[in-house]
């Protein structure tokens, strides 16, 4: 599935008539590791298959490089790296999804999309109190028609500008 394929998902739910605008929220799924979570739709640049990117010494090991998107330079963080899930490798399904954070674009390495998600605000719980993270990444929980629970992340917060420009001894 692409962006394109979820946009007009999109548009085919927007053209039923449901609730107000503003007590839905648009996000796009994806898997990392053996969990699903969304982001919302606007956030997201575009999703594109895997190309071939540069390693740059002296970044945290979740940061694999940069890699040349029509003349930008941007870095390219692994997911699976940064939430702690076993490495896998590259395949068919994996995808770089592109969003702007902070004003820069940056490229995220994720196991495989699932779908676009047009989640009630009623049915986003915050994080559980058992939830500690000093990065505060999470937005919040949300609960699907289907009964699937889907962790939905703050993007702005996904990643530190420092984390992604070389650091120097």
């Amino acid at each position: 599935m692409g962006l394109k394929d979820i946009v007009k998902q999109q548009q085919k739910s927007l053209i039923q008539p449901e609730k107000k605008v503003e007590d839905i929220v648009q996000l796009v799924g994806f898997v990392v590791g053996e969990e699903e979570f969304a982001v919302p739709i606007l956030a997201i640049q575009e999703i594109i298959k895997p190309i071939e990117w540069t390693r740059v010494p002296f970044v945290p090991d979740y940061v694999l490089g940069v890699f040349n998107l029509r003349g930008n330079v941007l870095p390219l963080i692994d997911l699976r790296k940064k939430f702690n899930a076993p490495a896998n490798d590259i395949d068919e399904n994996t995808r770089f999804i592109v969003m702007k954070i902070k004003g820069e674009d940056v490229a995220f390495v994720i196991d495989k999309l699932t779908s676009a998600i047009r989640i009630e605000k009623s049915n986003i719980l915050p994080p559980p109190d058992t939830y500690n993270n000093e990065d505060d990444i999470i937005e919040g929980v949300g609960r699907l028609p289907d009964g699937r629970i889907i962790t939905i992340l703050k993007v702005d917060n996904l990643i530190k500008r420092e984390e992604i420009v070389p650091q120097r001894d």
